[in-house]
C-alpha cells in the first residue's frame, strides 16, 4: 500500500519522553531531582515579579475600566500575561519534562471595539495571571520546605565533622558541652548521639527528593491546567486545519479535473474538429469520398471515446450510483473493481434515513481510494469492506464506521509532509474525513493485512442530515 502523508496535528514543540523515575536509594543523586530543585529556585526568582505584574494588571483594569483609552492600555498590559505563561511553559519543558502545547497566538480583529473586547477577553492571558496568583504562595512554601529538608539532611549527615567548631555551652550540671542543643539538657556531643543524628540526616536526605517530587507534581498539574490551550481553542485550531486541508484537497481535485479535460477530452474534441473539417474539404472539392468517410468514422470513434472520458470524470465528481444510496454505490464500485471486493453494509446504516450527501460522498470515495490502493500497491488478492452503525457519540450524533481490509503485503505508514506542498491521495482523504469530525486509523504491519478504520458522523457538522 502507498505511504500515507498526513499533516501534523499538534501545534508547538515536539514532546520529549519522560525521564525515568529513580529508585529510593538513587533519587537524591539523580539529575532529575536536582533539575526539579533548580526549577523551584528559578520560579522563586520569578514569583515576586510575576505576582506583582498580575496584581498590577488586575488593579489597572479595575481603575481604568471607566475610560475607553484606559481599557485599550489595560488590555495591552493583560496581553503581556501570555509572555509570562510562555516563560513558565519553557521552564516546565526544560526542567520538569512537561511539554505543554502552545496556545494559539493572539489575532487582532478589525475595529477598535472588537480589538478592546478581544484584548480584555483573552482567556490565555487571564489563565496565565491566575497561574501567577496561585503559584506565588506555593513557590514560597515549596522552595523553603525543600531547602530546609536538604540542608537539615546534609547538615545532620556531616554533623560529626563540623560540630567541634560550635561554641562551648554550659550545661545544667555545670559541665561544658560542644555541640548542638536539642533540649534543656540534651546535647549532641557523644558518639552515640552523633551517630543517631547522622542516621536521622540520612533519612531526611533520602526523603527530600520525594517531598520535592510532591511539590513539582503540583506545579506540573497547574502548568497543564492553566497554561495549556483550552478545549475550545484546540477545537477551533483543529477545525481551521481541517478546513484548510479540505480546501486544499478540493483545489487539487479541481486542478486534476482541469488537467484531465485539457489533456484528454479537449485534445480528442480538437482532433474530431480537425478530422471533420478535413472531411468537409474533401467533399467540397469533389475529392475522394471514401477518404472523407474514413475521416468521419475516425471522428465518430473519437467522439465516443471523449464521451466515455466525460462519463468517467463525472463519475469521479459525483458517482450516479450514489443517487440510489450508499449501499448501491458501494456494490457498484465492487462490481467494477479489478480485485474481488466483498461489501457488507449494515442495514441499520440507512434504516433511519440516508446520510447527508456530503457524508455519503466521503464514505464512497474513502472506500474507492482504499480499494484502488489495494489493487495498485498492496499486491492484494481481495478486499473486505464493512460499513456499520455504532453507538452515538457524546454530542448525541450517531456514528458510521467503515473498515476496509486487504490481504496485501502491508507496510503502510504515516509520514510527515515533505514541505513541498504536494499531498498524496490518502493524505487528502484523511483531511477530508477530519473536516466532518471523523477519524481515520491505519493498521498495516509488515506482511499485512492492512486495515483502515474510518468513523463518520451520521449528520454533518452543520447539523443537516
Amino acid at each position: 500500500m502507498t505511504t500515507m502523508t498526513v499533516e501534523p496535528r499538534a501545534a508547538g514543540p515536539a514532546a520529549r519522553g519522560p525521564t525515568a523515575r529513580p529508585s529510593f536509594l538513587t533519587a537524591p543523586f539523580a539529575t532529575r531531582t536536582w533539575r526539579e530543585q533548580g526549577y523551584l529556585a528559578l520560579v522563586l526568582l520569578l514569583a515576586p515579579f510575576a505576582f506583582g505584574y498580575a496584581v498590577f494588571t488586575v488593579s489597572l483594569t479595575a481603575v481604568v475600566a471607566v475610560t475607553v483609552v484606559g481599557l485599550f492600555v489595560s488590555g495591552t498590559v493583560l496581553l503581556g500575561g501570555r509572555g509570562w505563561g510562555s516563560a513558565y511553559r519553557g521552564l516546565a519543558r526544560d526542567l520538569l519534562d512537561v511539554d505543554v502545547p502552545v496556545p494559539a497566538p493572539y489575532t487582532r480583529p478589525r475595529g477598535f471595539w472588537r480589538t478592546v473586547g478581544s484584548l480584555l477577553g483573552d482567556a490565555t492571558a487571564w489563565r496565565a495571571l491566575l497561574f501567577m496568583f496561585v503559584t506565588f504562595p506555593l513557590t514560597l512554601l515549596s522552595f523553603v520546605t525543600s531547602v530546609v529538608f536538604l540542608v537539615v539532611g546534609l547538615g545532620a549527615i556531616t554533623y560529626g565533622i563540623w560540630y567541634r567548631f560550635l561554641p562551648p555551652q554550659l550545661g545544667t550540671g555545670g559541665e561544658m558541652h560542644v555541640g548542638a542543643q536539642l533540649g534543656p539538657s540534651y546535647y549532641v556531643d557523644t558518639p552515640p548521639r552523633i551517630a543517631l543524628a547522622a542516621l536521622a540526616g540520612v533519612l531526611v536526605f533520602f526523603c527530600w527528593p520525594w517531598l520535592l517530587r510532591m511539590f513539582t507534581l503540583l506545579f506540573r498539574a497547574l502548568t497543564v491546567a492553566l497554561l495549556s490551550p483550552t478545549r475550545a481553542s484546540l477545537r477551533v485550531a483543529e477545525l481551521e486545519r481541517s478546513r484548510t486541508g479540505a480546501v486544499d484537497d478540493a483545489d487539487a481535485r479541481l486542478r486534476s479535473i482541469e488537467r484531465d479535460l485539457h489533456d484528454g477530452t479537449q485534445a480528442r474534441l480538437v482532433a474530431v474538429a480537425m478530422q471533420l473539417g478535413e472531411a468537409r474539404e474533401h467533399l467540397a472539392d469533389g475529392g475522394d469520398v471514401a477518404q472523407a468517410a474514413e475521416l468521419v468514422d475516425t471522428a465518430h470513434a473519437s467522439t465516443k471515446d471523449a464521451l466515455t472520458e466525460l462519463r468517467e470524470l463525472a463519475r469521479g465528481i459525483h458517482p450516479p450510483a450514489l443517487d440510489s444510496g450508499l449501499t448501491v454505490a458501494l456494490e457498484t464500485l465492487a462490481a467494477r473493481s479489478a480485485l474481488p471486493v466483498t461489501v457488507d453494509v449494515d442495514p441499520g446504516v440507512e434504516a433511519g434515513g440516508r446520510l447527508a450527501s456530503a457524508l455519503e460522498s466521503i464514505a464512497y470515495f474513502t472506500v474507492a481510494e482504499l480499494v484502488t490502493n489495494a489493487a495498485k500497491h498492496a499486491r492484494a488478492t481481495g478486499v473486505y469492506v464493512l460499513v456499520e452503525r455504532v453507538d452515538t457519540t457524546r454530542s448525541g450524533r450517531g456514528t458510521v464506521r467503515i473498515r476496509v481490509r486487504d490481504d496485501g503485503r502491508g507496510g503502510a505508514r504515516v509520514v510527515p509532509p515533505d514541505g513541498s506542498g504536494l499531498r498524496s491521495g490518502l493524505a487528502g482523504l484523511a483531511e477530508r474525513v477530519r473536516s466532518v469530525d471523523g477519524t481515520l486509523d491505519l493498521s498495516s504491519p509488515a506482511g499485512g493485512p492492512t486495515v483502515v478504520s474510518v468513523t463518520l458522523p451520521t449528520t454533518s457538522p452543520s447539523g443537516r442530515a
